[in-house]
């Protein structure tokens, strides 16, 4: 079975997630440090904590409606709130005692966490799994409103990183990714979110 690992940028208060949205929702969020409308806070969010995992989704920002893509450095009691609350996407026998349990707290859950595979520069699997977090409910509200610190553009970085793959010049776009290490959890949330 896979390694299940939160890798991240992170520093003694924030640690970074990533977005991707079209231009109507990304200007505006960078513009104001904060989501605003058309950003709509009825819908689930997923953030990711994982830089490749997201170019992965949005495809280096080349996907339709993913063409920009956010750094968002939220409060690490915030990251961890969600963790604490969430139920997994998935059912799985180690951190529920029945099927019915898992579909109740799903059901009432505001946080998801699900488990994807880890990418590298190509986007190919990697040997362990990184998380993604939905947001719903009062998680999203929390979010938008308690937990960002701030909302970077890092569309051109992700650009000339992927430019890089293009030409072939691996050691160079690997020395433009971000330095994600091995986020630390008490044993306790660990065994909760069924990390490694």
């Amino acid at each position: 079975m896979l390694e299940k690992q939160i890798r991240a940028v992170f520093d003694e208060q924030t640690i970074t997630v990533y977005q991707a949205y079209r231009k109507e929702i990304a200007l505006p969020a960078i513009a104001n440090q904060k989501f605003v409308p058309p950003f709509k806070m009825e819908r689930i969010t997923w953030i990711k904590p994982s830089f490749l995992w997201m170019m992965y989704r949005a495809g280096w920002a080349t996907k339709e409606g993913q063409e920009y893509i956010l750094a968002i450095k939220i409060k690490r009691e915030g990251f961890e709130w969600a963790l604490e609350n969430c139920c997994l996407s998935h059912f799985e026998n180690a951190q529920y005692s029945s099927h019915d349990e898992w579909k109740n707290k799903l059901q009432n859950s505001t946080v998801r966490l699900q488990w994807d595979p880890e990418k590298d520069i190509f986007l190919q699997n990697l040997n362990y799994r990184s998380i993604q977090i939905g947001l719903t409910g009062k998680a999203v509200e929390h979010y938008v409103n308690d937990w960002i610190v701030s909302i970077t553009d890092v569309t051109p970085l992700c650009k000339r990183i992927h430019s890089w793959v293009l030409d072939k010049k691996i050691d160079e776009a690997k020395f433009l990714l971000p330095d994600e290490q091995i986020y630390p959890l008490s044993d306790e949330l660990k065994k909760a979110i069924g990390h490694s």
